[in-house]
């Protein structure tokens, strides 16, 4: 057979239309019509693979066709050798973690290096040195997990105090307990800034042009959001007030959302509550103490505070979920507290709606306890004295235990 550009152009167009047995089939027969020398012609003036031709000529001559499972070549997968990896690097490094503070993306910035996550795996997790992968592949872990090592420069904390990294391991050691423990519940609460409401821009886009007042002076109304999360479940819960966020608020809430979702949780006996430590829930605000204690005994739980260190509340789970929220109606008019609960109940958490609630009742500010009284708080409450750290062994302004008297 002679090869001339016209039959060496419909051989090459041919073969390119074809694929895998198909090809390697319509190759095999030409290379034989071609006879003796072949493979090697058409290796030369048809670009074709003689391995492939080979393994054609076989499957023609075997009637066994070859089935090519691309999908298992390569190396498998890290977490096809370790199941557990992804899960144990989420442990160590969710507790480390903090939203994007300018809620403009759904980021997570950690303050672990992949260095670091190798060796609190080694350490915590007992696993070999040789059986981890690399810290390179940690870090691709890392961000397929979706934690990002940067610094957000404008909301770097103010004050690192000398206790933060004492709290922070105080902390992920409470919160995994709450993960290991049956009986225990982990909430994450916090509050998200006033939001007025009226015809104003929130600094989002729209798809449609939208007109809004050129200044937010006057606004109708403004809304606080105040969320409480269970990390475990992805499950959140958004209560708006028009009034100020106050310790009889905070507790107020925390009982309207035990009232209707205890049943779910009947083996719970203990409350674990991740909170910043503000002015109106800090553990030594004495109104929200003497709230908080009244719920415990009322509704028979233990309560642990779990506070986070100051200027580091970005930590705290809930703020995700917050900044979910802002990106969700930052592009739209909240012109009424209607549209905002609307656009709350409308938003998603990994797939969830939160479940959105309007308090109406009116909260008193400055409210607080005598000295004589707030004694007797203490003598009801157990402050964390022995740390990690043996240089700060008193942590009890973040860590406190509440006993409702039952064990």
């Amino acid at each position: 057979m002679e090869l001339t550009d016209s039959v060496k152009k419909v051989f090459k167009e041919t073969a390119s239309q074809l694929k895998g047995a198909a090809r390697r089939r319509f190759q095999a027969q030409i290379v034989m019509e071609l006879g003796y020398g072949g493979q090697l012609l058409a290796q030369k003036e048809l670009g074709w693979d003689r391995n492939t031709i080979r393994k054609g000529m076989r499957e023609l001559t075997t009637g066994i066709t070859c089935v090519d499972n691309y999908s298992q070549k390569g190396r498998w997968k890290t977490e096809e050798h370790l199941p557990t990896l992804l899960e144990d690097i989420k442990k160590l490094v969710d507790s480390q973690s903090q939203t994007d503070p300018s809620f403009k993306s759904q980021r997570l910035y950690t303050r672990l290096t992949a260095s670091e996550v190798r060796k609190l795996l080694i350490e915590k997790f007992s696993y070999r040195n040789e059986q981890l992968p690399t810290e390179e592949t940690i870090r691709v872990k890392l961000n397929y997990l979706g934690y990002r090592l940067k610094r957000v420069a404008k909301v770097l904390p103010q004050k690192k105090f000398p206790e933060t990294d004492a709290i922070f391991e105080q902390l992920a050691t409470v919160n995994q307990s709450a993960l290991d423990d049956k009986s225990i519940l982990r909430l994450s609460l916090d509050a998200k800034a006033r939001v007025n409401i009226g015809s104003f821009d929130r600094g989002g886009r729209n798809r449609t042009p939208t007109e809004t007042e050129d200044h937010d002076f006057h606004p109708k109304t403004t809304v606080t959001p105040y969320g409480i999360f269970l990390p475990e479940l992805d499950e959140l819960f958004l209560y708006f007030t028009e009034s100020k966020v106050t310790s009889d608020f905070i507790v107020d809430i925390l009982g309207d959302f035990w009232k209707s979702e205890s049943w779910r949780f009947p083996l719970i006996k203990t409350l674990v509550l991740n909170q910043d430590n503000g002015p109106e829930n800090n553990s030594r605000r004495t109104q929200f103490m003497k709230r908080i204690v009244e719920f415990a005994q009322e509704y028979k739980l233990n309560i642990r505070l779990a506070y986070y260190p100051p200027y580091h509340s970005k930590y705290n789970p809930i703020e995700r979920t917050l900044a979910v929220l802002e990106n969700y109606w930052n592009g739209s008019i909240l012109d009424d507290i209607e549209t905002a609960l609307n656009f709350a109940k409308n938003m998603t958490w990994n797939g969830k709606h939160p479940v959105v609630k309007l308090v109406t009742q009116t909260y008193e500010t400055g409210v607080k306890l005598t000295k004589k009284a707030m004694s007797k708080i203490e003598r009801q409450i157990e402050r964390l004295t022995n740390s990690v750290h043996e240089k700060f062994p008193d942590l009890g302004k973040w860590f406190i235990d509440i006993c409702c008297g039952t064990t």
